[in-house]
C-alpha cells in the first residue's frame, strides 16, 4: 500500500499539521494513561514536552472502554515469584520472567491510586461478607493502601463497581497533560481522533524513529508528530478472523473491535523486533454475547459441563490423551487446556457446552439462608443477585440484551458459552507483542532479556506497553497501567541520556500525504466508472477487504471452521492468499474519512495476521492447544521448542527474518 502515490487531483489535499514534543504517547487505553500521569512526574524538572495520540477519546478508550467488574491483577499479600509462576504455567512455560515480575512489584501502587483516584473497590465486612465498593467507602472501611482487605474472586482478582473505571483513570491521564501544558507552555499535547497509521525513520538515524503520522477521523487533516522518545501502546488486533457473530451480529467481539493491530504494525515497520506472535487469545464466553465468564468461575463459583452435565476438565479420557500430547502443562489446567478439554467434548457432539449459573445461585442462596437465616439471607441473595447482572452491564452491555431478547433467566436455566475466534494480544490471557529490554536488577537475569532501557523494543526510543509488550501476558487493565508508567520513566531517562538528538523525518509532509490519503484519490478517480459505486473494478472497498482478510484468516490458520486447526501445507496456502491480498490493498478506496481509517485498520490487520502466521508456521509444535493446534506438529516438543520465536519484518522487501532466544527460567517450579 505505501508504494503508491497520491497527486491530490482527484481528492481535496488536507491541511498538514506539525507538532514537535519530546515524548511522544501513541495509544489511549489503560497502558498510555499510566504513561501520561508517571510521564508528568520524571518530565517536570526538565521541563519536557509530553504528548498523547488517541485515535477514539481517552474517557472511552481501550479494552476498558464500557468498564470492568474486576481488577484481575493485584498482587497484595502473595508474592511476586507466585505470580510469575502463574504467569508462566497458564502460558505453558514461556514467559519473560523478568518483566513479569518487574510488573508484579509494581502494579499495586496503581490499583492503589486507582482507589484514591475514585474506584469503588469491594471490601471484607466485619461479619466476613463481601461489601460492594460503594458499601465500603459508606462504611469508612480501610482503602487497599491503608491496608484494607479486598474481596478476592481468585488469588490475583480484585472486585470492582467498575463501569466508570476508564473514566476515572483517563481523568488522572489528562490532568497530568495539562499540568505538562502548564509547565511547558505547549498549546495542545492530547489529540484525540487522530488515528496514526505510520512511524517514519530518521533522515540521519536509520536505526531511529523521528516521526509518527496520522489522520483525524473528523476533519480533513493530517498529523506528523516529530519527537525524541515513544512509547508506543496501541493495542493489540481483533477482526483478523472471521467472527461468531455475523449479518446483525456483525462487529460483536470480546475485544474491542477498534483493537485493529496498529501496535504490531506500527512497530513492525519501524523494524522492531516481534516475539511470540504464534500465540493468540481463544477465551470462552458466554455464547453470541461474549460476556464474562471469569466472575462466575472464580466469584460465584459456578460449573462448566457438557449438555449431558458432565464435567469435562474432569474426564479421564480426555486428561489422558492430552497428556500423552502435551505432557505436564496438562496439570495446570490452564485457560488454553481448559480450552482444549471443551473442544474434545463439542467434536463428540456433547455440547452445547453449559454454565451452570442456576445452579450456582441457587448453592449461594441456600448457603446464605443457612448462615444468616431466611431473612437476612434472601437480602444477602437479592444484593448478590444484582453484582452478577452488574457483570454483565459493567462490561457487557450486549450480554445481557441477548439473554432477554433470548428468554434466557441465567439465575433460573443453564447459560450456554463457547470459546470465541481468536485474537492477537499481550496483555490477557496471552503474549503476542515485541521482544522489549528488561530491568537490570533482578538476579539471574541472562544478558540478553536487557541490553537497553526497560521496556524499549530493538529500535532506539521506541518503548512498548499494555498488549505489544510480548512474553509477558496476564497484564490486564492494572499491569497495562503499571507498564505505562515503568515505559514513560524509561522512554524519559533515554531522552534524558540523548540530549542532542533532533528529529528529522526522512519523507516531507506532502509525500507522506500522498501516502496517507491515496485510497482518496482511488475512489475519486474511479467512482464513476459503475453504476454503484461500491462495486468497481478499479478499487476495493474496506468491508470488501476485510471480508477476503478474516476468510483467510479463519480458513488456512486456525480460526474457528477449522476447529482451531492449521498445518504447514494450510499456512503455505494462506499466506500465499494473505500475499495476494496485500497487494490488492494498494487498490482500496475510501468515500470518506470513516472508510479512510477503514482502509488503514485493514492494512494493519494484514501485517499482524501475517506475522501470527509466519511465526505458527516457525515454530513446529502444538504450543498452545485450546488455543490452535498444528495438525501435522500435534504435540509440545520441550526439548526443540522451549524457545522464543522472534522475527524482524524488512518493510521494504516485505521479508521476514525468523529466530530463536533461548528462554531462562529465573524462580523454580
Amino acid at each position: 500500500m505505501e508504494k503508491e502515490t497520491c497527486t491530490f487531483s482527484y481528492c481535496e489535499k488536507p491541511e498538514i499539521v506539525e507538532h514537535e514534543t519530546d515524548l511522544l504517547l501513541i495509544g489511549g487505553g489503560m497502558a498510555c494513561c499510566g504513561s501520561a500521569y508517571e510521564g508528568t512526574k520524571w518530565a517536570k524538572a526538565n521541563k519536557l514536552r509530553i504528548t498523547m495520540i488517541d485515535k477514539a477519546a481517552a474517557d472511552r478508550s481501550g479494552a476498558v472502554a464500557m468498564g470492568l467488574s474486576a481488577i484481575n491483577t493485584y498482587v497484595g499479600e502473595n508474592k511476586c515469584e507466585d505470580y510469575v509462576r502463574y504467569v508462566r504455567a497458564d502460558l505453558m512455560g514461556i514467559t519473560r520472567e523478568d518483566l513479569v515480575y518487574d510488573l508484579g512489584r509494581h502494579v499495586d501502587d496503581s490499583v492503589q491510586l486507582f482507589e484514591e483516584w475514585g474506584l469503588p473497590i469491594w471490601k471484607k465486612g466485619d461479619d466476613g461478607f463481601s461489601m460492594d465498593g460503594h458499601q465500603a467507602r459508606d462504611a469508612g472501611k480501610a482503602t487497599l493502601r491503608e491496608g484494607g482487605t479486598p474481596v478476592r474472586s481468585g488469588k490475583w482478582q480484585i472486585m470492582i463497581n467498575g463501569e466508570s473505571y476508564k473514566a476515572i483513570v483517563a481523568e488522572a491521564a489528562k490532568k497530568a497533560l495539562e499540568e505538562n501544558r502548564a509547565d511547558t507552555g505547549v498549546e495542545q499535547n492530547l489529540f484525540e481522533r487522530v488515528f496514526i497509521v505510520r512511524l517514519f525513520k530518521d533522515a540521519n538515524d536509520p536505526k531511529r524513529v523521528a516521526a509518527a503520522v496520522g489522520l483525524s477521523v473528523r476533519e480533513n487533516k493530517m498529523y506528523i508528530f516529530k519527537a525524541k522518545g515513544i512509547v508506543l501502546a496501541a493495542g493489540g488486533a481483533v477482526n483478523c478472523f472471521r467472527p461468531r457473530s455475523v449479518a446483525e451480529g456483525q462487529g460483536r467481539a470480546w475485544y474491542p473491535v477498534w483493537n485493529s493491530g496498529s501496535g504490531y504494525a506500527l512497530g513492525m515497520q519501524a523494524g522492531a523486533e516481534l516475539t511470540l506472535m504464534e500465540n493468540r487469545m481463544v477465551p470462552a464466553r458466554f455464547k453470541d454475547g461474549y460476556g464474562p465468564v471469569g466472575a462466575w468461575f472464580l466469584f460465584f463459583k459456578c460449573k462448566a459441563t457438557n449438555s449431558l452435565g458432565e464435567d469435562y476438565c474432569a474426564d479421564e479420557g480426555y486428561l489422558k490423551d492430552a497428556r500423552e500430547k502435551y505432557g505436564k502443562y496438562v496439570d495446570k489446567l490452564g485457560t488454553t487446556i481448559r480450552n482444549h478439554l471443551m473442544l474434545n467434548a463439542m467434536k463428540e457432539g456433547k455440547g452445547p457446552i453449559m454454565m451452570r449459573t442456576d445452579e450456582a445461585m441457587q448453592k449461594i442462596n441456600k448457603n446464605f439462608i443457612e448462615q444468616l437465616g431466611e431473612k437476612e439471607g434472601k437480602k444477602k441473595v437479592k444484593h448478590l443477585e444484582a453484582e452478577a447482572w452488574e457483570d454483565f452491564l459493567d462490561m457487557c452491555i450486549g450480554q445481557a440484551g441477548l439473554w432477554a431478547g433470548k428468554s434466557v433467566d441465567p439465575a433460573a436455566e443453564h447459560s450456554e458459552i463457547m470459546p470465541t475466534e481468536p485474537y492477537l494480544l499481550g496483555s490477557h490471557a496471552g503474549c503476542a507483542g515485541f521482544w522489549c529490554s528488561g530491568p537490570s536488577d533482578i538476579p539471574g537475569t541472562p544478558d540478553h532479556y536487557h541490553w537497553g532501557y526497560n521496556r524499549m523494543s530493538t529500535v532506539p526510543g521506541l518503548f512498548m506497553a499494555g498488549d505489544i509488550c510480548g512474553a509477558s501476558g496476564h497484564k490486564f487493565s492494572s499491569g497495562s497501567h503499571a507498564e505505562g508508567r515503568i515505559a514513560a520513566k524509561a522512554c524519559i531517562a533515554f531522552i534524558l541520556d540523548n540530549p542532542d538528538y533532533a528529529p528529522v523525518a526522512r519523507k516531507t509532509a506532502d509525500e507522506m500525504a500522498a501516502e496517507l490519503y491515496m485510497p482518496f484519490e482511488i475512489y475519486e478517480q474511479h467512482k464513476t466508472y459503475s453504476t454503484d459505486p461500491a462495486v468497481n473494478p478499479n478499487y476495493i472497498k474496506p468491508d470488501m477487504l476485510q471480508a477476503r482478510l478474516q476468510k483467510i484468516g479463519d480458513e488456512y490458520f486456525a480460526g474457528i471452521s477449522t476447529y482451531y486447526m492449521t498445518s504447514e501445507t494450510m499456512l503455505a496456502e494462506g499466506l500465499k492468499q494473505l500475499t495476494l491480498l496485500k497487494e490488492d490493498s494498494a487498490k482500496m478506496g475510501a468515500s470518506n474519512l470513516h472508510e479512510l481509517m477503514r482502509c488503514w485498520e485493514n492494512y494493519h490487520r494484514i501485517l499482524s495476521l501475517e506475522a501470527h502466521a509466519r511465526h505458527i508456521r516457525y515454530r513446529e509444535e502444538t504450543r498452545y492447544p485450546g488455543y490452535y493446534y498444528r495438525g501435522d506438529f500435534n504435540f509440545i516438543d520441550d526439548d526443540k521448542w522451549k524457545v522464543f520465536t522472534n522475527s524482524v519484518y524488512d518493510m521494504e522487501t516485505g521479508e521476514f527474518t525468523m529466530s530463536t532466544k533461548e528462554l531462562k527460567h529465573i524462580w523454580p517450579e
